[in-house]
């Protein structure tokens, strides 16, 4: 699954959905910088140790990649795979994967205008 969230007046909506999809587009034929790969690394490396922070939450994901027949240490094995992945390996998934035309939008609250 692939999400994008944002806030924003009910006026803006189909602006900031614009920006979305050209975004997206450009991702598809564009390998990011080395800056942004840092910066995407970095957050998802951070995510990693914050998801594990009470015993119930360890528990809850130990539980969860036992029934989805995921090894136990998946964070870690995904954790390697971040940092060793490349700019061009991230445009090659974008392409193949991230179809910006094809995006359901859910919109909460007024109806854009």
């Amino acid at each position: 699954m692939f999400s994008v969230s944002y806030g924003c007046d009910p006026v803006n909506v189909s602006k900031a959905r614009a920006l979305i999809v050209q975004d997206l587009k450009a991702m598809r034929t564009t390998p990011p910088s080395a800056g942004e790969m840092q910066q995407a690394v970095a957050m998802l490396l951070r995510e990693i140790p914050l998801g594990q922070s009470s015993e119930s939450s360890i528990a809850a994901g130990l539980l969860a990649r036992s029934v989805l027949g995921l090894p136990l240490d998946e964070p870690v094995r995904a954790a390697e795979k971040y940092k060793a992945m490349s700019a061009e390996q991230v445009q090659a998934a974008f392409s193949k994967w991230i179809l910006p035309d094809d995006l359901v939008e859910v919109v909460e609250g007024p109806a854009p205008q």
